[in-house]
């Protein structure tokens, strides 16, 4: 595989023949007619800052790094041994040192892991600090996955069995090789891209790449998503909201059996956990789903809109905890659709916890969500003799306007609102004022959203090129893009554009209620 890594410099060997040109007219042009010499002064200068293929056997070429002020910057590749390297450089002053330790040009090994200063110091005490800052591969944390046999990850329901060992680079703790198991996930996904998600599941709880402990974690492709952060930008929006709980998720490199496999998006798994939905020992998470996405063993249940599958926990159809929430749900349905449904204390009020449900509305619709408005990863949960409420937030590489077969394309008209509860809620003037008030926070907050756009983006500028390298996604259609751009900056641009415009279209359509 290659890699577009390259740095050009001033050139390091003609440095050195300039120097040793000088040097040998000094000493030719010396006799003893001849005028005194005066001593060369030191200085604090350090130029032409290299790692040379011939001093460290990882490299495939020799890597000169850019100067910035008394910065020298870089990128090495993820076959670099970035802990050993040993660096060439030029400099004028009397020694070189890093933590104390005298360097030797082209001999010295160095852990450039973490930025390094060197200092040049002189004779008469005089010294200057250089930071060297080497990217390694793309600056985000690696992470191998190594199934046993190096059997394909080929099944939605079968485990490989396998390790997993993460590189955590400068932002994480390095992974220690663990035993687990690795399957694939998801619909649309799964079948129509070839970059593939997975579901991993560890043996025992614990914390990856600085999220809390658990066993299961989802690794994100987003394939469709050439931006690469829309499902981040929602959880972070929802980070803002009063939902109980939002995923957390980081960005790592992935290889699969020592192959590259891109740029992925490792998530916490929406499920019941003390680190993740928090229900309790009897607490239910339920998802508006479709029946032909269902498992064989799924238990669900219908009211008069929707299928309404029990995720957590497991149970048996006609139990009483089957029956409980069942009942809870169709109730809260059919008291909704009354004509008392506006009562403050026996109406919709009585069931839900509105504040979720206002929270989990607004996102999915500043985002237009394709799937936020009835098809699926619409969460409820309700611990019983709670009010039922929404969320978490699952599911937006399909939003802020990533599809092109729906009116969910378009940045303006309403979305989310056309859903059967929310549409009926909508003829409430209580929790419109509340929508209303509610929206003008996400508005105040909309200048923070762009800032974690152009954040990511430039966090995830070397990664996306890599990513491309290996999927040829940019300047290509992939399903369901509705535009085509060839660069990586060209669908920022758009996706911020989009969210503008969306948001000054929700401002007004809300004043217009």
């Amino acid at each position: 595989m290659s890699h577009k890594i390259s740095f050009k410099l001033p050139n390091l060997k003609r440095h050195l023949y300039y120097l040793l040109i000088i040097v040998s007219v000094l000493l030719t042009s010396c006799s003893d007619d001849s005028p005194s010499i005066p001593p060369i002064i030191e200085g604090t200068e350090l130029v032409d800052f290299a790692f040379l293929k011939v001093n460290n056997p990882s490299l495939s070429s020799d890597i000169y790094l850019n100067k910035v002020e008394n910065t020298f910057k870089g990128r090495v590749s993820y076959s670099t041994d970035i802990k050993n390297l040993v660096a060439t450089y030029i400099h004028n002053g009397l020694k070189v040192e890093v933590n104390n330790v005298a360097q030797e040009v082209g001999t010295t090994l160095n852990d450039f892991k973490n930025p390094v200063t060197f200092i040049v110091k002189t004779t008469d005490g005089r010294e200057q600090n250089y930071e060297v800052d080497v990217t390694y591969f793309t600056g985000l944390p690696i992470v191998y996955l190594i199934t046993d046999g190096n059997a394909a990850i080929d099944s939605k329901d079968d485990y490989r069995e396998g390790d997993i060992i993460i590189e955590g680079g400068r932002n994480f703790i390095d992974f220690d090789e663990t035993s687990m198991e690795i399957r694939g996930r998801g619909n649309s996904t799964w079948w129509l891209h070839p970059k593939k998600p997975y579901q991993m599941k560890l043996s025992n709880k614990t914390e990856v790449l600085g999220m809390p402990k658990d066993k299961k974690w989802i690794f994100l492709a987003e394939h469709s998503d050439k931006t690469l952060m829309r499902n981040t930008i929602a959880f972070e929006m929802g980070y803002l909201s009063k939902l109980d709980w939002t995923p957390k998720s980081e960005y790592a490199e992935v290889f699969v059996n020592n192959e590259y496999s891109g740029t992925y998006n490792i998530s916490q798994k929406v499920e019941e956990s003390s680190n993740r939905v928090d229900l309790g020992d009897t607490g239910y998470l339920l998802e508006i789903d479709q029946l032909e996405r269902l498992d064989p063993d799924d238990v669900y249940f219908r009211t008069n809109d929707f299928l309404i599958n029990i995720k957590e926990p497991d149970l048996e159809y006609g139990s009483t905890t089957f029956n409980y929430v069942k009942d809870l749900v169709n109730e809260f349905e059919i008291v909704l659709k009354s004509s008392d449904f506006k009562n403050p204390t026996s109406g919709y009020a009585k069931y839900i916890d509105v504040d979720s449900f206002i929270d989990w509305y607004l996102i999915s619709e500043i985002t237009k969500n394709q799937d936020s408005k009835s098809f699926s990863s619409i969460f409820l949960n309700v611990i019983p003799g709670e009010k039922i409420k929404m969320g978490p937030l699952w599911d937006f590489d399909l939003a802020f306007g990533n599809v092109n077969y729906s009116d969910a394309t378009n940045p303006t008209g309403f979305w989310v609102k056309e859903h059967k509860w929310y549409a009926r809620l909508f003829e409430d003037p209580t929790f419109v004022n509340k929508i209303k008030s509610r929206f003008a926070y996400f508005k105040n907050n909309q200048n923070l959203i762009l800032n974690k756009m152009d954040f990511y983006a430039n966090y995830l500028k070397y990664a996306q090129d890599e990513n491309d390298i290996k999927w040829n996604t940019l300047g290509n259609y992939v399903w369901p893009n509705p535009v085509v751009y060839n660069t990586y900056e060209e669908e920022v641009d758009h996706l911020k554009t989009w969210y503008t415009t969306r948001m000054e279209w929700l401002d007004g359509a809300y004043m217009d209620l």
